[in-house]
């Protein structure tokens, strides 16, 4: 009998501890549909299931760590699904979540738009460019236009009608601002006013280095940190010639580092951008491997000084190899065009060194979704913290490609498979070397103010690094 007791009062025993067990996994389950994985609160909604991809959150803002964190397995920008990215890109911008906070500086128009030969109106500084926005020279000078697709960002980022992205966005008080920006055209300056005219002994773009030069070191911004939070940009590889020195402790936008003495410029402090591309997006390209005869292309200048001596070595290894264009050309005689249509019909394009480690034909190849060969030992490219190069494009050592037949072997040694992926990855990522106004998610003009906001932290450090003793003389 008291056996019998003994296991009804186990049974029951058990009974309850399943029946607690069961209800405290319910109320778990419930606070997790209510909670989120967020830990906020939210509305239940009956018709989501657990695979659901609206469980995915989506936010506007995107952190510097949270951009790295959300990479791929394959080590590239892992990309929302294409419904969430078009709701995203059709919201307006909202200036409190932007990425980047940057103040930039009312400089008179001589250094920007004057240059372009805007006029002020009155006592304006900058032209309205929600009712016109001044034309940029094209041809070579369009190449190293970075300045002025980033400066007509920062001048539409607060139109209360501008659409996403909003990743920069300019503040009117400096102390609350991630990075100063110095809207000096210096490439444009170089290209048109680097030649003395008399009387005068001294060009147009020495003196306006020299007046930026002063306009900085007046400023409290400048004085503050040293410069250290500033912006400047000088793609073209001779512009900032006779400032670059004085202004050092700044952050430099670049091409590349083949003119700067590395004390002056490098890649942990500066920043590479690309090129604006000359030849023509391939749109809704089908060319695959079959459909382009021309196995590898180059075209432009073969005699160039200093690193770009490799180009005539290549020229007299290749020209005679069967399905390879190798020639001489330039912008004129609708040199562009030509390019285009050569890169459109070619599987490889060759990316050379020239008078310095960049090309802008890397960037005419990629949008051309031609493989770029690069030969140049001293390059750095832009976004190579988040982008994969080896992806879609082979790299080949100087050393290597000037011995007999290597060049040759190796690329006749890529099987369609292989370039096919290559191919198809190059289409995707075009639209990170697209310059545009306005902007658009994810093109170069975001890629460049993304890749500003990385540094960051870095640039903080090194300010408050700065301030460590004078604020006791203060």
């Amino acid at each position: 009998m008291g056996d019998r007791n003994m296991q009804q009062s186990g049974l029951l025993c058990r009974k309850t501890l399943f029946c607690w067990f069961a209800v405290a996994i319910s109320l778990v389950m419930l606070s997790m549909i209510y909670f989120g994985s967020t830990g906020r609160p939210r509305l239940v909604d009956h018709n989501l299931l657990p695979n659901d991809k609206v469980f995915s959150v989506i936010e506007n803002r995107i952190t510097p760590s949270r951009a790295r964190n959300d990479e791929g397995a394959n080590g590239e920008p892992s990309l929302s699904d294409e419904s969430a990215r078009g709701e995203q890109e059709t919201q307006n911008c909202d200036p409190s979540n932007a990425l980047l906070k940057v103040y930039m500086y009312d400089m008179p128009s001589e250094f920007h738009f004057g240059l372009l030969d805007w006029k002020p109106d009155g006592n304006s500084i900058w032209p309205d460019i929600g009712t016109e926005i001044p034309g940029y020279p094209g041809g070579l000078n369009l190449q190293h236009s970075i300045e002025y697709w980033l400066t007509l960002d920062l001048l539409s980022s607060r139109f209360p009608d501008r659409p996403g992205p909003c990743t920069a966005v300019r503040v009117d008080d400096s102390r609350q601002a991630d990075i100063v920006f110095v809207p000096f055209f210096s490439s444009l300056s170089y290209n048109r006013h680097s030649k003395v005219f008399p009387p005068e002994n001294i060009s147009r773009n020495k003196l306006l280095q020299q007046k930026l030069v002063k306009y900085l070191a007046d400023q409290e911004e400048w004085k503050r940190s040293g410069g250290r939070d500033h912006v400047i940009m000088a793609h073209h590889p001779n512009s900032m010639l006779d400032a670059r020195s004085v202004l050092f402790p700044c952050i430099f936008i670049l091409s590349d580092f083949g003119r700067y003495h590395p004390n002056i410029a490098n890649v942990e402090k500066d920043l590479i951008a690309p090129y604006k591309h000359l030849a023509k997006t391939f749109v809704n390209d089908s060319a695959g491997f079959e459909d382009r005869p021309i196995l590898l292309y180059f075209r432009g200048a073969i005699y160039r000084k200093e690193g770009g001596n490799i180009r005539q070595e290549l020229y007299y290894l290749l020209k005679d190899e069967k399905d390879v264009h190798f020639s001489f050309g330039s912008i004129q005689a609708n040199g562009i065009n030509k390019a285009s249509q050569g890169m459109h019909s070619a599987k490889f394009c060759l990316n050379i060194a020239g008078d310095t480690p960049s090309s802008n034909r890397l960037f005419d190849a990629i949008v051309s979704h031609c493989v770029p060969v690069i030969i140049s030992d001293d390059i750095e490219l832009p976004f190579e913290d988040v982008l994969d190069y080896s992806k879609f494009c082979i790299f080949v050592r100087s050393s290597d490609a000037t011995k007999e037949g290597f060049l040759m072997n190796l690329i006749r040694g890529i099987s369609r498979e292989k370039w096919t992926k290559m191919w198809e990855r190059l289409k995707e990522v075009e639209r990170h070397f697209e310059f545009q106004y306005p902007s658009q998610k994810d093109d170069a003009v975001q890629m460049i103010w993304q890749a500003l906001a990385r540094k960051v932290p870095a640039i903080r450090q090194k300010v408050h690094r700065a301030r460590r003793f004078s604020s006791v003389l203060s």
